[in-house]
C-alpha cells in the first residue's frame, strides 16, 4: 500500500515537480501544467496517454480506472492501496514527461 505521503515524495521528486490546489484537492504540476490529482486519500488520478490507461484497466481492474474529461479519455484512477511503488512511480514519471517542458526532459535523460 503506498500512503499519501509516499505519494507525495514520488511525485516531488521529480524535477520542478510542485504540489498546488486544484479545485480543492491536491496536485501536481511541472512548468505549471497538471500531471497528477489526488481526489482523496485512497486514490491519485494520473495523467498519461490513452493506450496506456487502457491497457492499465485492462490488465487491472481493480487497481487502475479510466477517467473521463467530457468526450475525453484523460486519466487513469490509480489505488493507493493496490498499487506497487514501483508502477506509480513509472506512471508519474510517463505522466511527467507528457508535461515537462522539453529541456527539462532532456536534462533529466542526461543526467541518468
Amino acid at each position: 500500500m503506498i500512503s499519501p505521503q509516499d505519494l507525495h515524495g514520488l511525485a516531488l521528486a521529480l524535477p520542478e515537480a510542485a504540489e498546488a490546489d486544484h479545485h480543492g484537492m491536491s496536485s501536481f504540476r511541472v512548468g505549471g501544467k497538471i500531471f497528477a490529482t489526488v481526489p482523496d486519500a485512497a486514490h491519485v488520478r494520473v495523467m498519461v496517454d490513452e493506450g496506456e490507461i487502457r491497457a492499465l484497466v485492462a490488465e487491472d481492474p481493480a487497481t487502475f480506472q479510466e477517467v473521463w474529461w467530457g468526450k475525453r479519455l484523460s486519466a487513469v484512477l490509480v489505488s493507493l492501496e493496490r498499487v506497487s511503488e514501483a508502477v506509480l512511480g513509472e506512471l508519474l514519471e510517463e505522466a511527467w514527461r507528457r508535461k515537462a517542458p522539453v529541456g527539462l526532459v532532456r536534462a533529466r535523460d542526461g543526467a541518468r
